[in-house]
């Protein structure tokens, strides 16, 4: 009841599964796993003084970010109220652990030679990769399988269409929905080839810590090696302190892109109920107007444009920002990407709409028929085409004045007009055989 921001009032049912990867305790959670991660990576190699390290151990490290807790989270904070740096608190933490684990001897190469954005910018896109492929991905594969699904059932239903608003050639209920289906699709495509890169090189990207130390061993290989096979992200290289983000940019975009095809979705169902092309379930007890009892409003399209739009708002503010940064770092970029859960949770919102939208459509078929029924003139392409296959002398003219007279436009005046035309009979009759329902196309 006191939330500021509705995902975490209004809306935290839809979008409690955000709060894995976006959350303060998340972020936290994943700085603590690339510590561990890299401190075993160091074992490894091994570094001279880790070479003795004992391996049976590396279970119970990564037991520290496996088993992380709101208290171990809480613990952090108050680490991070004395030290005034996030990442700092978390190294404290891990030495705090490794002191219970009889560790004391190893605990200065825990974040040996980093800076704190070889975190953050593992941590990070981490957080983003595991959210999209756990959270986001599968709820849209819920809308466009539902989409692919009506478009199915649907195929057959013939339509009026409509460009610029105007009767025009007709199509198929399910066609233009798999429109969708196949945006979506391709622009899933995409964002799936996008890398989710990260940056891991010391303080300004050239490992001088790391060199210094030990100049024999190769870290822009290690550093790839730690990245791309432990952590499974693209390794940056070079960088400045921080990733340039021109990757994560893109994959804003991506998300922009989709949401942008659903919010047409949207738009495009609202117009079609609107037109009585559909009618809505109705759910017991539910109110669709404050004063007009008759209403039931198409309130989930509006409710996922309405998301849709504030998020396409952040995740532009996003892809353009983020790229940009003084010299070798700027602050900047910081608070702005504690807000990356913000419009990737009114998304989630979105696509949950859209779906609980589209699953309470039905059917009208009348008013489909009646609007083609009405809408004989939309025939006079296909007339037209056919003349001009058979060499008729201005066949566009000749069906622009029937067509554009203020006279009504039925199969009787259409039938008439036919008849009126020199040309064989076998060509009159394949004319007449032309109506609004057939003539959809492939």
């Amino acid at each position: 009841m006191n939330a500021i921001s509705p995902i975490d009032g209004r809306y935290r049912g839809k979008v409690e599964s955000l709060a894995a990867y976006y959350s303060e305790a998340a972020l936290i959670k994943y700085r603590v796993k690339v510590e561990i991660e890299y401190f075993i990576a160091l074992c490894e190699i091994p570094l001279p003084q880790l070479a003795d390290f004992d391996t049976t151990l590396f279970p119970a490290l990564r037991n520290i970010y496996l088993s992380f807790s709101d208290t171990d989270a809480t613990k952090i904070k108050e680490i991070e109220s004395v030290t005034n740096h996030d990442v700092k608190a978390v190294e404290y933490f891990i030495k705090e652990k490794f002191d219970a684990l009889n560790l004391n001897a190893y605990k200065e190469f825990i974040h040996f030679g980093l800076t704190s954005q070889d975190i953050n910018n593992t941590a990070i896109p981490l957080s983003i990769k595991d959210s999209l492929e756990e959270v986001y991905y599968p709820k849209l594969d819920q809308l466009t399988a539902r989409l692919a699904d009506l478009s199915e059932e649907w195929e057959e239903v013939p339509m009026l269409a409509r460009t610029h608003g105007q009767p025009a050639s007709p199509t198929r209920l399910g066609k233009e929905l798999f429109v969708f289906v196949e945006r979506i699709n391709q622009q899933v495509q995409h964002l799936q080839n996008t890398p989710h890169a990260a940056k891991f090189g010391g303080a300004t990207g050239n490992y001088n810590a790391h060199k210094v130390a030990y100049p024999n061993i190769d870290w822009k290989a290690f550093g790839t090696h730690f990245v791309e096979n432990i952590l499974e992200l693209h390794h940056s290289f070079p960088t400045t302190q921080i990733e340039h983000y021109d990757h994560l940019a893109s994959i804003f975009d991506a998300l922009k892109r989709i949401n942008t095809i659903i919010v047409d979705l949207d738009r495009d169902i609202w117009t079609y109920i609107s037109s009585n092309y559909f009618k809505q379930k109705i759910k017991a007890g539910e109110v669709g107007s404050s004063a007009m009892p008759h209403k039931v409003n198409p309130i989930d399209f509006e409710n996922s444009e309405g998301n849709m739009g504030l998020a396409n708002a952040l995740f532009a503010h996003l892809a353009a920002k983020l790229p940009l940064s003084r010299l070798q770092r700027d602050l900047t970029d910081s608070t702005v990407l504690r807000n990356v859960g913000v419009p990737i949770a009114h998304t989630m919102i979105g696509f949950a709409s859209t779906l609980k939208g589209l699953n309470k459509l039905l059917l009208n078929r009348e008013a489909f028929e009646s609007d083609l029924e009405n809408n004989w003139a939309v025939v006079a392409e296909a007339i037209q085409t056919i003349l001009r296959r058979e060499a008729y002398p201005n066949p566009y003219e000749a069906l622009k004045g029937l067509t554009r007279t203020n006279e009504k436009i039925n199969q009787k005046s259409i039938a008439n007009f036919i008849d009126t035309l020199e040309v064989a009979a076998a060509i009159k009759t394949e004319l007449k055989a032309i109506t609004p329902s057939n003539y959809t196309g492939i």
